[in-house]
């Protein structure tokens, strides 16, 4: 580690003691990786801030950030100048994209949103151990912002309540927010995409997990329908469950092919064959 680097960790563990207790700072279990590995590129977990009402960082927020990490060159071309997470939980992944893309220097911002309040401040107090400053809003996805940002914002991420629920639990509050998805865990989900799609920017892209009970497939011919192109970045399975991380981004010419898919018996095969090439890779789990 340089003496940059070094006086920077300094600098941020100063910051630590100046926290409110009621966000607890402590270590959470790591991945395989070494913390090596992750330290200088994402969110340290230590510096990770917690609430008992907030979503920790898991299994779906690595992946979703590793995801982030491989496609961190066409982040740095991109050179977006807005960033913006919904649900922003820990702010474990939106700490960790402007970790990635701190090379940009003062010309990217960074914007988090959450339904739970516990969230904005553990959020906000994560990005304040490490440096980074960004707007957190208690919000309902997007509530409030779709005017002033529309068009505007150049990465979304999000990590969605996808978990298949009870719709009566759509809405409880406190952590059940960050996991409730309601039937198929779509609920909130299809939410989410047509307020992202008005946001995100023409050169805009949107990085979402998904569980395969959401039907990922279904997500992407979806927003294929709207103009938006799609790539499973990451698939990863856990003992429990199998995520995938779709990206999404603007791209006129995949709505005719999706529109066509129902009327021509291989035209199904043009929007859906980066797909299928990935679905039937059994070493693409990691």
């Amino acid at each position: 580690m340089s003496a940059g680097d070094s006086a920077a960790v300094s600098a941020v563990e100063g910051k630590l003691s100046e926290l409110s207790t009621s966000c607890d700072l402590r270590t959470l279990p790591r991945r395989g990786k070494p913390a090596s590995a992750r330290t200088l590129n994402t969110a340290q977990i230590p510096l990770v801030a917690s609430h008992p009402e907030v979503y920790e960082p898991c299994d779906d927020s690595f992946a979703l950030v590793d995801a982030l990490l491989s496609d961190k060159a066409q982040l740095l071309t991109l050179q977006p100048s807005l960033c913006m997470e919904v649900g922003c939980g820990s702010g474990y992944v939106i700490t960790s994209l402007a970790i990635m893309l701190r090379q940009l220097g003062s010309g990217t911002q960074y914007l988090a949103t959450d339904i739970n309040p516990h969230a904005v401040y553990t959020t906000q107090a994560t990005l304040e151990a490490h440096g980074i400053h960004a707007d957190v809003i208690a919000t309902d996805i997007v509530s409030g912002l779709e005017k002033r940002l529309a068009g505007m914002v150049d990465v979304v991420v999000v990590n969605p309540p996808y978990v298949p629920t009870p719709e009566e639990e759509i809405g409880m509050k406190g952590i059940a927010s960050s996991w409730a998805g309601g039937l198929n865990g779509r609920q909130v989900i299809d939410r989410i995409l047509p307020a992202v799609r008005e946001l995100l920017s023409e050169k805009g892209c949107l990085y979402m997990i998904a569980l395969e009970d959401n039907d990922p497939l279904g997500i992407c011919h979806l927003m294929n329908e709207k103009g938006f192109a799609s790539r499973v970045l990451l698939k990863r399975c856990t003992e429990e469950e199998s995520l995938y991380v779709l990206k999404f981004w603007h791209d006129a010419t995949v709505s005719t092919n999706a529109s066509q898919s129902g009327k021509s018996p291989g035209s199904e095969s043009s929007w859906l064959s980066p797909f299928k090439s990935f679905w039937h890779k059994s070493g693409n789990s990691s």
